[in-house]
């Protein structure tokens, strides 16, 4: 899971393009609107640790060590299997990921470095890999069903999937759901973790199957999140409404683009004045 979204400058208005390169295509502004517990922290903390960096390290070796250790963090909870000691080791790897997830982007824009394209592109496939690892991890460990783990994966990736869509339409990237975000998501966990290490798994059993009491944690973590999701795009719908009314007909020569519908010939087709 990632850390406030930092792919290398893509949170705040990014540059426009370099004219000399004739590939270059413009990049849709947006600004950052997040607003969960810890951000004003985050935002103090992290570029006070950017600037103390070695200049030999970049923003993608913070990214490859935000992916090893969501790796570790997986395998810890797998080896828990053998000795609750492990979670320990979890917990120390979500740490280590949230240090290389949430600072690949904010050392970028210390040095203005920014790569807002590359660095959106590969910072949410990152992450989106590092939250299917972890819950993984989980899903394998003594402590939760692999079905929960599973199910808190695609919770979140149904949370970051409507954030991006919302960055497209509004403009506006905010990634976190009232006060939680993905630096509470970890917290969260470890508190979670700690709490195994101190009681232990806690099974039971419903309907002759087995479960824990972090199982029932998870479920409801999950719920939560769709809860959230439900909300969020209820609003949408109603503001979209606002913005775009059913019924009003458009006025002037029809473009169509990526949110109108149509294929790609049909918009070339339409703008060179042919018929499709």
């Amino acid at each position: 899971m990632h850390g406030p979204i930092s792919d290398r400058g893509a949170e705040g208005p990014p540059s426009p393009p370099d004219s000399s390169d004739p590939g270059a295509a413009a990049v849709p502004e947006h600004e950052r609107t997040s607003r969960f517990a810890l951000r004003s922290l985050e935002a103090r903390v992290l570029p006070w640790l950017a600037a103390r960096l070695p200049a030999r390290v970049t923003p993608d070796h913070m990214t490859a060590l935000g992916v090893i250790a969501s790796l570790g963090a997986a395998a810890a909870y797998l080896l828990s299997n053998r000795s609750p000691a492990w979670l320990w080791a979890a917990s120390g790897c979500l740490v280590v990921q949230w240090f290389g997830d949430s600072l690949d982007g904010s050392l970028a824009r210390h040095r203005r470095i920014e790569r807002p394209r590359y660095g959106f592109y590969l910072d949410h496939l990152v992450d989106a890999f590092s939250t299917f690892a972890i819950g993984l991890g989980l899903g394998l460990s003594p402590y939760m069903l692999l079905s929960v783990g599973l199910a808190i994966v695609v919770a979140y990736h149904l949370l970051s999937i409507n954030v991006y869509l919302e960055t497209y339409v509004y403009g506006e990237f905010s990634f976190g759901y009232a006060w939680l975000g993905p630096t509470e998501a970890r917290l969260v966990l470890i508190g979670l973790n700690t709490l195994a290490l101190t009681v232990g798994p806690l099974p039971f059993g419903v309907a002759g199957a087995g479960a824990t009491i972090f199982d029932v944690a998870g479920g409801i973590a999950a719920l939560g999140m769709l809860g959230l999701l439900g909300a969020r795009v209820a609003a949408n719908l109603r503001r979209l409404a606002r913005l775009e009314p059913a019924g009003r007909r458009r006025t002037g020569e029809r473009r169509r683009g990526p949110c109108s519908g149509g294929s790609s010939g049909e918009q070339t087709a339409r703008t060179a004045g042919e018929e499709p």
